[in-house]
């Protein structure tokens, strides 16, 4: 079947149009009543606030895991890449997630954090970038790895474990586990010793 719909253009922009209005890229209710609860996965626990804007479709995962909060405003949207949250996670007021992105169990995004797992395509310099097909590069905040207030992680960074992002910061490269970073754009501040068990302060060269 859904071959057959990949297959006829026709067929498939109806069933496109069905599922999402053309140019307000958003589920229609009936996708978000009746087929999203039986596709996408909440843990147990877990909680959603009313006032936040779940754009999730059907062609992609959405999951939360158990006690995991997403708080009133955000926004988060699956269309371009599956949105997976582990268990615990909490995503602070006002923020963004735009997938593909991942959050491992015990992360969390402050409030008004942008995180996304593409970029528009602009290559062809004759054409809007708006019709250009989409850079996908996935995003990944590892376990307990905390972003901070009002930052942004752009696509293809990976954040590691239990890490740490200064408020208003702009991850633009991969962050280590067990790292403190700060700024625009984020550098490494702090590692965490593991055999004196103390935060200890990078040199810069």
């Amino acid at each position: 079947m859904i071959e057959k719909i990949k297959s006829n253009p026709k067929l498939k922009a109806f069933v496109l149009w069905s599922i999402a209005p053309k140019r307000n890229p958003k589920p229609r209710l009936w996708v978000k009543w009746f087929v999203n609860p039986f596709i996408h996965k909440k843990g147990k626990g877990s909680t959603i606030r009313r006032r936040s804007r779940i754009d999730v479709f059907p062609w992609n995962r959405f999951e939360i895991g158990k006690l995991t909060t997403i708080e009133d405003f955000c926004t988060v949207n699956n269309g371009s890449g599956p949105v997976l949250l582990g268990d615990r996670v909490r995503v602070g007021i006002g923020s963004v997630i735009i997938g593909p992105v991942s959050m491992g169990s015990g992360s969390g995004l402050g409030q008004h954090v942008f995180v996304a797992g593409f970029n528009h395509g602009y290559s062809d310099g004759g054409k809007n970038s708006s019709q250009q097909p989409l850079d996908i590069k996935p995003t990944v905040i590892e376990e307990e790895a905390h972003i901070g207030a009002n930052s942004v992680v752009v696509a293809g960074v990976t954040i590691g474990k239990r890490s740490q992002v200064g408020a208003g910061s702009v991850v633009t490269k991969d962050i280590p586990p067990f790292c403190v970073a700060v700024g625009n754009p984020a550098k490494v501040v702090k590692r965490f010793n593991h055999e004196k068990e103390i935060w200890e302060r990078v040199s810069e060269n």
